[in-house]
This record gives structure tokens, C-alpha cells and sequence, in this order.
């Protein structure tokens, strides 16, 4: 039997009305904007496949260019299983990799061996040391990273050494580091990730002859996750494309989350322009989300200005509302969102299935341990645990060594963490000491420090630690650790944002505030153990390697998935719990001073709302711990743009938890640091701290409050609409 069908009818089968569209559109450029869970890398891939069935392209004729590694091996995988084609014979793969490509092919052109060789960022900053060691400039004065950096960034936006102006001192000192780094690299015949991008672009710039060759040779150009390209990516695909080949770009200017990394939304609008696209083709109907979700996405979004338009829709049911929890506590609402979990669980939905979303790497703390403690197994996505991350060991390096100096791993780790100018050999010759005396690195260095200055201010600064050890309560010699050891003015002074890091170093101090040695999970103590005045320390420290280990989900076991919002980008799953939706949290407080940041913050959100399929909950504390002190929150101005016909408000259940996830006690807590749970006094029925909704102001925080008798005076944040003072007697306000 002869089909009827042509080939080309099987591949096009399925498609909507708009992806169709967008697969089969005339050889010229194109801007398709894919909203989230729109089929976009199908439609990238068929469109792919319909140009070489339907003979308007061969394999040699296209480039594809993706964002990752994993979505160029997925749209090798989908090709492959629709066409018979020599895929490899393709250009297909990510900007790095394509560059990588021509560069090989190219090597002498661009001045490089034929063997050149790639540096990951570690071999990088490995040279970066070496450079600056042979240059006679201390750690101190431009740090490592800083420098890396600041090269990095400079390349990504196409400027050599000699094209940067210097406004001050340090960045002249830095510009020619710059160039002496390309030296070196040029002498030794390495490239790193940003110079396979730039060498690329410059030899296409410079080169006629070899830029009418790919110009002649590539008559389509595809583009994934075009919103996420910088500048120098966008100017080399213009070489690439010239005056013939028809780009076709697919990405969702909602989702464009990486500013902080050089991405450029302008960079669609320079694409319809410079490439005469008069509109885009927009793909609206969403194959993830339920009704309700996507009614919360679109509501969200549509509060930012500067968007090309798009409404995303579903065939699916409206499905469940939104669940909102406003917990009293963040122990409260890592405690909602392990119950839920638990449901989900004997509701037989997978743990691979559930994520929980945070916007800073910092949250992670309470809910790894209330994970931790349930005894429900977690992987953390894209990133390290707490107790894994670096500036977190650093921290608890210094504590060990509090109570244990001669643990060398320790001392190794922190002696010139951060850099204090006790270089390679300094330790080399306290290595050859203590292994030709016996003695522990420590004693060698207590040893030396009569002779070496650097040597003996640190032995003064552990000195200084041990005495406290005893005199002391755990919270405060935390807190003296993270500020003496110099590591919080280390992280705000290297180039970067690194408030990651300061943030998990302030989460570090909470969890000593909270710590509760005699609660902690020793099966077996020894006698007498918790009359020893490190006893505290030594408790915090077991804890911490026990968090660190345990409950991380073995290859294959199923658990839940702990990430931030950017990390969660491209992935779906059936239950998402978006955590921490106070106002300064998410949107970030620091985003609220930048221009453009607040934009930026809202497409986060809407990213985080449109990972979940089935059920979204969205979660906040009315108080958290924030630098060792007790912080009222409100909740975020995101949930408020949430139509309130989709949300389904949950109550808070009456039990109270403790940050071990046990019922809390009313008696008082002996711990003065957290005496914060005693029963709040109320006025006229409110409390300070609690959470109202007025018709007109939206919600607020209580932050003050006068009892007059019959009714209160309360003090109310209204975040956007400011703080204003109401009587209970006049003002109707409703709890939450």
C-alpha cells in the first residue's frame, strides 16, 4: 500500500496552528516568541527538520545555536528520531562549542597553535594566580577573582586591553593585567571560555575572505533562548548571518533572568529591526500549567511595560487554585511545606515530581533542615547543600580550630582564607617543619610566628578564638568568627556578586542563634560530654557534618528538588512550593534600587510560576531571623498581583513548631537569644507582627501599636503605599 500522506505531512502532524506557523515559515528571518511550556524546542527542532525534508536547506547550510550543552544532545536526540540525516555533519551546539569549532578549523588564522588548549574557569584562575605572583602584585591588592572577573566581563562585551579607558588607578592596574593575561595566554597556547567567543568574532571582523565564506554558506540560522544572549553573542551571529541568512530566533523576553550575566533583552528588539521582522510570531498556548496558574502568570507579568505582548492559554482544566500559606515563623513554613510533601507522598505523587523554590541560595538552610530532620531525602539542583558551600566551610574551619587547633585540614584551609599574605612557601616550610618534628601544622606554625609577622597574626587570631571557647554562648563566637576572620570584608570587596555568600554566612550565625546542643541527633553521647565547655561547638560541628551528608538522595532514589529560582529555569515538575514571597525577599530588596531590577524581579517570578504543571503553593514567614535579629515580613507585592479569584488562602494550623520541627513549648525559652516566641500581646485582637488586608492600602505589617481601651492605634507597613496609623474602631481590616 502506497501512502498518500506526504512525508512532510507526518512530520508537521500535531502542531497547532501557531507552531505551524512559526515550523513552516518562508525562508526569511524571524522572531518566534515561545511563552513558557509553548513547545518550543519542538518547534525549533521541526522546523529543522522540515527545511532539509522539504529540500530548502542541506545539513551544511544550517547552524543551530543553543544556551546548553543538555539542549543541544535533546535536539540532536529529536532530530535524529525524525529524519535519517548525518547530524554531526551539522553545525549544531552552543555558542562556546560553535566557536570552538571554528577556531580549530581556523587556528592559524587566528594566531593559535593547532593544539591549543581550553581553560575551564578553575585552570583560569590558576593562571590568574601564576600571573599575578610573577608580576609582584599582592592578593591583597587586585584579588584573583577580581581580576578574573573583570577580564571575563571585558571580553564579553568585546573589548581587548587596549580599547578600555581607565577612570581611576585600579582599574588602569587591572587593564594591564589584562594584557599581560592575553600575553601569557597567547605565549602558552590557551584560550579561555570568553576568548573562544571573542578570538571567533575578531577573525570573522578582520577577515573578509573567510567571513564571505560562512556568509555564502549559511542560509538559516537558528537561535534558542535568544533572550539570553549578550551583545558580543549577538554581534557575532550578525557577521555570521550577513545579508543572506535567514535568523531564526525563538525565545521569551518574559523569561530573560540573566542581566547579572551580560544578557541583553534589548537584543530582540535590535533582531526585528536590524533584520526587518515587523512581528513576531507568538506562541500562546501552553502545554504544562493548569488554567489557574497561567491566569496568575499572565496577571503577573502584564505589569511590566517594556514586553512585546503575549498571553499564554491552555486547553487543560482551570485545575486546583493556588494554595497561599503566610506562616508565622520560616520553621513554620519549612514545617507546611514538608507536610504537604508528605501528602503529595501517600497521594502517590513522586518526590522527583515536587520542587522548592527560593529566591536566595541562603534559604536553603531551614528547609535543608527540616528535610533533613523529616527524614525526606533531598537533592539540591544546580548547586551545593548549606553546610557544602565554600564560604560555609571556610566559616566552620575557624570554629574547629576554636576547639581542636592541630586539625591541619582546617588550618590548611583557612591560614590564608582570606588571602593575608602567607604564601605557598610559608606553608611548605610549616609542612617540612611539622613532619620533621612530629608536631601538628599548628604547633609549627605557633613555632615560626617569632619569626614570620603574617604567621604569627593568625596564630593570634586562633589564640584569641580558643579563649572564648567556654566564656562564651555558640551565636556569639560564630558571629566573631565570620566578622575577625576578615571572610564577610573579603566577599564584599572581590569583584562579583557574591552577596550569595554574605547571605549564607549570615544564615551561618542563624543557626548557631537557634542551636539547641542537647536537641541534637547523637545517638550515643559519652558520659559527662555536655559538661565540657566546647561541648556547645562540638555539637554544632557534628550537626553540621551530619546535615552535610546524610538525606543526600543516592543515584536514582527519588527525592525532592531544592533550587533557586534561576536554577530552575527550562525544568517543570507537577508541585512547585515557591518559598520566602515577603517584599525586600523576593523582589529583592537590592533589585529595588536598580533600574530596571524591580522588571527584572517580576519575570523571575514569572519564570518560578510557570514551572509548576499541577499545583503551585506559595509560601512566607511573618518573621525570620535576619542577621541575628528577629524580622517582620510582609507579604510580596507579586502575590498581591495574583488575581485573588485564583488563590486559596490556607490557615495557619495552631500548633507552633521549634526549629527541630518538634511542638513548640510555651514554657520560656532559657536561651535569651531566641526568646522571641513568648505570647504576643494583642490590641483590640492584633498583634504586632501580624499580617492585615485594607481595601484601599493592600496588605501591611503591623509594626507598632496603642492600646486605647475599646480599640488600638496600630502602625501599619503598607510596603508600596507606606506606613500609615489607623484605629481598629474606623479602619475595617481583615486578618490573613
Amino acid at each position: 500500500m502506497f501512502s498518500t500522506e506526504s512525508p512532510s505531512s507526518a512530520l508537521l502532524q500535531g502542531l497547532n496552528p501557531e507552531q505551524l506557523a512559526a515550523v513552516t515559515w518562508p525562508p526569511q528571518s524571524a522572531l518566534v516568541l515561545a511563552g513558557a511550556g509553548s513547545g518550543k524546542t519542538r518547534v525549533l527542532t521541526t522546523r529543522i527538520a522540515w527545511l532539509l525534508q522539504s529540500s530548502q536547506a542541506s545539513v551544511h547550510s544550517i547552524m543551530a545555536v543553543t544556551f546548553t550543552n543538555k539542549a543541544a544532545k535533546e535536539m540532536q536526540t529529536r532530530l535524529g528520531a525524525m529524519i535519517p540525516v548525518n547530524i554531526r555533519a551539522m553545525w549544531l551546539g552552543t555558542f562556546h562549542g560553535l566557536c570552538h569549532r571554528f577556531l580549530r578549523l581556523h587556528h592559524r588564522d587566528a594566531g593559535l597553535p593547532a593544539s591549543f588548549q581550553i581553560l575551564d574557569s578553575g585552570d583560569q584562575l590558576s593562571l590568574i594566580k601564576r600571573l599575578l605572583k610573577t608580576l609582584n602584585i599582592a592578593e591583597e591588592i587586585i584579588a584573583p577573582r577580581t581580576l578574573q572577573g573583570f577580564i571575563n566581563a571585558q571580553k564579553e562585551s568585546g573589548l581587548r586591553a587596549n580599547a578600555i579607558e581607565a577612570p581611576d588607578p585600579h582599574t588602569r592596574r587591572l587593564i594591564e593585567c589584562y594584557a599581560e593575561y592575553d600575553k601569557v595566554c597567547q605565549r602558552e597556547g590557551v584560550v579561555d571560555f570568553a576568548e573562544l567567543m571573542l578570538r571567533s568574532y575578531e577573525l570573522l571582523q578582520n577577515n573578509e575572505m573567510l567571513r564571505r565564506h560562512y556568509q555564502n554558506r549559511f542560509n538559516h540560522i537558528l537561535v534558542d533562548e535568544f533572550q539570553d544572549t549578550n551583545k558580543l553573542q549577538y554581534a557575532w551571529l550578525k557577521l555570521m548571518a550577513g545579508g543572506n541568512a535567514a535568523v531564526f530566533a525563538v525565545g521569551d523576553d518574559d523569561q530573560s533572568i540573566y542581566r547579572f550575566r551580560g544578557a541583553h533583552v534589548g537584543n530582540m528588539a535590535a533582531l526585528m529591526n536590524e533584520f526587518h521582522i515587523s512581528e513576531p510570531v507568538k506562541l500562546e498556548q501552553n502545554y504544562r500549567s493548569v488554567g489557574n496558574i497561567l491566569a496568575a502568570a499572565n496577571a503577573v507579568i502584564e505589569n511590566n511595560d517594556e514586553r512585546l505582548g503575549k498571553n499564554l492559554r491552555t486547553d487543560a482544566e482551570a485545575g486546583d487554585k493556588i494554595r497561599f500559606f503566610s506562616a508565622p515563623s520560616d520553621f513554620d513554613e519549612a514545617q507546611f511545606v514538608i507536610e504537604e510533601t508528605k501528602s503529595l507522598q501517600r497521594e502517590g505523587k513522586s518526590l522527583n515530581e515536587t520542587a522548592v523554590l527560593y529566591r536566595s541560595n541562603a534559604q536553603s538552610r531551614v528547609i535543608e533542615q527540616a528535610l533533613f530532620r523529616s527524614g525526606l531525602p533531598y537533592k539540591i539542583y544546580g548547586g551545593l547543600r548549606f553546610y557544602e558551600r565554600q564560604e560555609i566551610k571556610h566559616a566552620l574551619a575557624y570554629l574547629r580550630l576554636a576547639v581542636n587547633p592541630d586539625d591541619d585540614n582546617a588550618l590548611l584551609r583557612v591560614i590564608n582564607m582570606p588571602p593575608r599574605g602567607i604564601g605557598a612557601r610559608t606553608i611548605e616550610n610549616l609542612q617540612t617543619a611539622s613532619a620533621e618534628t612530629g608536631v601538628s601544622l599548628w604547633q609549627a606554625a605557633c613555632a615560626a610566628g617569632a619569626k614570620a609577622a603574617k604567621v604569627a597574626a593568625f596564630v593570634r587570631l586562633i589564640e584569641n578564638l580558643r579563649t572564648q571557647v567556654g566564656q562564651m554562648p555558640l551565636a556569639e563566637i560564630m558571629s566573631g568568627i565570620v566578622r575577625d576572620s576578615g571572610l564577610v570584608e573579603y566577599y564584599q570587596t572581590q569583584k562579583g556578586d557574591h552577596q550569595d555568600r554574605l547571605d549564607n554566612l549570615d544564615e551561618l550565625v542563624n543557626a548557631a542563634i537557634e542551636f539547641k546542643p542537647e536537641d541534637s541527633n547523637f545517638e550515643i553521647l559519652p558520659d559527662n560530654i555536655s559538661d565540657d565547655p566546647a561541648f556547645p561547638i562540638l555539637a554544632f560541628l557534628s550537626n553540621a557534618a551530619l546535615e552535610s551528608g546524610e538525606n543526600q538522595a543516592g543515584a536514582g532514589e527519588k527525592a525532592v528538588q531544592l533550587m533557586t529560582v534561576h536554577a530552575a529555569k527550562g525544568l517543570e515538575f507537577n508541585a512547585v512550593f515557591l518559598t520566602g514571597m515577603e517584599e525586600g525577599r523576593f523582589p529583592s530588596e537590592m533589585s529595588l534600587a536598580e533600574r530596571g531590577g524591580l522588571e527584572e524581579e517580576r519575570r523571575l517570578m514569572y519564570v518560578a510560576i510557570t514551572r509548576a504543571k499541577k499545583r503551585l503553593y506559595i509560601t512566607m514567614a511573618q518573621q525570620r531571623m535576619l542577621h541575628g535579629q528577629t524580622q517582620f515580613g510582609i507579604v510580596s507585592r507579586f502575590v498581591e498581583e495574583i488575581p485573588p479569584e485564583v488563590l486559596h488562602y490556607l490557615s495557619v494550623k495552631k500548633t507552633a513548631y521549634d526549629s527541630y520541627g518538634s511542638p513548640r513549648q510555651t514554657a520560656a525559652s532559657k536561651d535569651k537569644i531566641i526568646d522571641d516566641y513568648k505570647q504576643p500581646q494583642t490590641y483590640a485582637g492584633f498583634r504586632i507582627g501580624q499580617n492585615i488586608r485594607h481595601a484601599k492600602f493592600g496588605t501591611g505589617v503591623i509594626i507598632d501599636a496603642v492600646d486605647k481601651g475599646e480599640s488600638a492605634r496600630l502602625t501599619i507597613n503598607f510596603g508600596k503605599q507606606g506606613v500609615k496609623e489607623l484605629d481598629t474602631k474606623f479602619a475595617k481590616l481583615e486578618e490573613m
